[in-house]
């Protein structure tokens, strides 16, 4: 069984606290996890997220309110699909 460290533990479990059909910065995250400037370490986790979609990585955005990356199958197409079908603004 793989194991995740506790860094992408926490940032997976930040993640899943962001509402349907909303968006949080990868900033956003970095704070909730107390490690305010670490916003590229996030998103590396989130690219490792083997969890998605009941970890919603998809509504985890830049701060300047652009997509960011998505690893997933489909990329960044298939993040802007997710995040019209939850009805996100700007989407």
């Amino acid at each position: 069984m793989k194991s995740y460290t506790p860094f992408q533990q926490a940032v997976w479990r930040a993640c899943m606290k962001i509402p349907k059909g909303q968006t949080r910065s990868y900033k956003w995250i970095a704070k909730q996890i107390d490690k305010p400037g670490a916003m590229r370490a996030v998103g590396s986790a989130l690219g490792k997220n083997p969890f998605a979609p009941i970890v919603p990585c998809h509504r985890v955005i830049k701060s300047d309110g652009t997509l960011g990356g998505f690893s997933a199958p489909g990329g960044l197409a298939s993040k802007r699909r997710l995040l019209r079908k939850e009805n996100a603004a700007g989407f």
